[in-house]
């Protein structure tokens, strides 16, 4: 083949033959997961997620459906896995963050002063309802909120039914919206209805 490989699964199974090709996924790919893990916990894990997660991948690489044309779902659950291990930092932090309304974690990545003004007003509160959601309900909701997902993604990602997405979604959905002090029963949004 000439040139660089078109989509993921090309790219992946080239690597069987030739490891240093995976080195493009990794390209692709880093950036946003280093930046997803350290939304979720902060600059120093998201370095020991990010290099883990790829290495996990190029381990495993055998075992991908070099069908797919995108790599992506596949590299977030096993980042969602990885971050899972790190679950009780995650609580730890978002409880604290609720407590003092100062986020240790979101400091590591917010540069700009109004923002974080503007963000300090809703911390606390969002911080403590991610906190009360179960680990599954977390991922699902963070995947589509900060990974930007499609629900299809979200299931390939975590490798659960796109019924089980949706359900987890609405129920992280409907506890936040409560925990912030929204009507519950609100369930039509923008982002539902982009990625729905």
């Amino acid at each position: 083949m000439n040139g660089p490989p078109s989509d993921d699964g090309a790219i992946v199974e080239q690597s069987l033959q030739r490891p240093e090709q995976f080195g493009a996924l990794y390209d692709r790919y880093a950036a946003d997961i280093h930046r997803y893990a350290a939304r979720r916990l902060g600059e120093g894990a998201a370095d020991d997620v990010a290099s883990e997660t790829f290495l996990i991948a190029f381990r495993a690489r055998r075992r991908f459906d070099a069908s797919a044309a995108s790599a992506r779902p596949w590299l977030y659950g096993i980042a969602a896995k990885l971050i899972g291990r790190h679950r009780r930092s995650e609580v730890r932090a978002l409880k604290a963050l609720a407590r003092t309304g100062r986020d240790p974690v979101s400091e590591s990545w917010t540069e700009r002063a109004d923002d974080r003004v503007v963000a300090q007003s809703t911390q606390a509160p969002l911080a403590g309802a991610l906190a009360a959601l179960s680990s599954s309900d977390r991922h699902v909701l963070l995947l589509v909120a900060w990974a930007d997902f499609s629900y299809q993604e979200v299931a390939d990602a975590l490798g659960i039914p796109l019924g089980t997405v949706r359900s987890r979604l609405n129920r992280a959905r409907r506890k936040v919206r409560t925990a912030l002090g929204a009507d519950p029963t609100f369930s039509i949004d923008a982002m539902e209805a982009q990625h729905g």
